[in-house]
């Protein structure tokens, strides 16, 4: 057996588990990895931006889990790169080292009035009510009858669709036990997202808008006008011949013919629609949303919105903005501020012994399998380079130096067998009250479970 290929990975969401994956399981080179996580937990997006409805979607766990019981992998939770151990030191113990850190900021809408009390990231939100540590104790107003959540992509049609459910839908779900506290006192009657384009160029999924309609408590509604279709996005439902998209537009119309059932509570799609402005109430908080109708226009070879000119003001009391985000920079790396993504080539870094997977890699697109292919393409590069003797050359003692130094610098690590013990005292707590799991949301509570 040659040399051991050591790789160390920062951060474990699904682009950092799809890397493992893929270097621990071919056999041509003996393969170690050590797996690094700010948190306690494991499964970054997966635990923390999925919707709690979305129970499903986070079977893909397991094969996570299968990845943490192959020989050669090693978990480090609770660690903070950068703070207890530094880019340089990583590259002074490993042959390689990937970042698979994803697009941790949302983008602004560059609006007047952005800043007011009310108005927040839907990010923030998503990882409020699924029980994020950093963000457990925020407070968003629900005593507001009137959102508006700006964007029509996954994250924004989450939002729209936790705030309309009924507390007995969310008790049957991993949600924050105080989330599930705070919207047992929501007052949110009226939820409007707001697309700046045609339902044809709209980001979500003929699966999601069908889940908008059959909420249990709420009408799902458009207006005629907006989902009727301009001669671009005809042009384009032909060429594309896409029958998800077309069933899509099919499922959006047919809300339209829908006469109101007088359900409690009412989530309004809009289209063609951009805001211009958050309106204060006199107090510094959010009163309405300013809008301008929009039309659609070919550009640069595809469709988008140009403004008309004609304006409408929205109430709203409570507003959530989604659209778009980006990474971060990271010390040592070079960042593109623009693109909000490191640098590189299908992977490779233009710092030796440096990669980089997932959403810091190719920016915030696709869904949690898009990072597969894409992890597999990085592990490709470090392969390579490993074979051609072109990686880092770390000491042979590398591996167990490493794990006493972090041992002292940060005596509360997780290991993947804390872990587990962790996971199944939040399933124990969950199983008692019929729910899949009650997340601890406290690193505190954490680290306690899993001890």
């Amino acid at each position: 057996m040659g040399e051991v290929l050591r790789v160390a990975i920062v951060g474990a969401g699904p682009a950092g588990f799809f890397l493992a994956e893929k270097l621990l399981g071919q056999t041509a080179v003996p393969v170690g990895v050590d797996l690094f996580e700010r948190l306690p937990t494991p499964y970054g997006l997966v635990r923390f931006g999925v919707a709690p409805d979305h129970e499903k979607i986070k079977n893909v766990t397991r094969s996570f889990d299968k990845v943490a019981t192959r020989a050669g992998f090693r978990y480090f939770g609770n660690v903070d790169v950068g703070t207890h151990v530094t880019l340089d030191e990583l590259r002074q113990h490993y042959h390689a080292v990937a970042f698979t850190t994803g697009a941790q900021s949302d983008r602004r809408m560059g609006i007047p009035g952005e800043d007011l009390t009310n108005s927040h990231a839907a990010t923030e939100f998503v990882a409020w009510y699924n029980g994020h540590p950093d963000y457990r104790d925020r407070r968003f107003d629900l005593s507001a009858e009137r959102v508006a959540v700006v964007g029509v992509g996954n994250v924004a049609v989450d939002v729209a669709r936790i705030l309309s459910r009924t507390v007995d839908e969310l008790a049957k779900t991993d949600i924050a036990d105080y989330a599930l506290d705070a919207l047992r006192e929501s007052r949110v009657k009226e939820v409007y997202l707001l697309g700046r384009r045609g339902p044809v160029q709209a980001a979500f999924t003929t699966p999601e808008v069908k889940e908008l309609g059959e909420m249990e408590q709420a009408d799902a509604c458009v207006l005629p006008h907006e989902v009727a279709l301009d001669a671009l996005s005809v042009a384009q439902l032909e060429q594309e011949n896409d029958a998800s998209n077309r069933r899509k537009v099919e499922v959006l119309q047919s809300f339209a013919q829908r006469p109101p059932s007088g359900r409690p509570k009412r989530l309004t799609i809009r289209f063609l629609v951009s805001p211009t402005e958050l309106v204060d109430d006199g107090t510094g908080r959010v009163a309405a949303i300013r809008l301008v109708t929009n039309r659609l226009v070919e550009k640069n070879g595809g469709v988008a919105a140009e403004p008309t000119g004609i304006t409408e003001e929205l109430p709203a009391g409570l507003v959530f903005r989604s659209v778009g985000y980006k990474g971060l920079p990271i010390p040592g790396l070079p960042f593109d501020d623009r693109s909000g993504i490191v640098p590189n080539v299908a992977g490779r870094v233009a710092v030796p012994g440096v990669y980089v997977a997932g959403w810091i890699k190719r920016g915030p697109s696709g869904v949690i399998g898009t990072n597969k292919p894409d992890a597999a393409q990085t592990a490709e590069q470090i392969l390579a380079d490993f074979g051609a003797g072109s990686l880092l050359t770390p000491p042979a003692t590398a591996a167990i130096v490493l794990e006493a130094t972090l041992r002292i610098r940060q005596p509360d690590v997780v290991t993947w067998t804390d872990w587990q013990k962790l996971n199944e005292r939040e399933t124990d707590l969950g199983r008692a009250s019929g729910r899949p799991r009650s997340k601890l949301t406290t690193i505190d509570e954490m680290l306690a479970a899993s001890r």
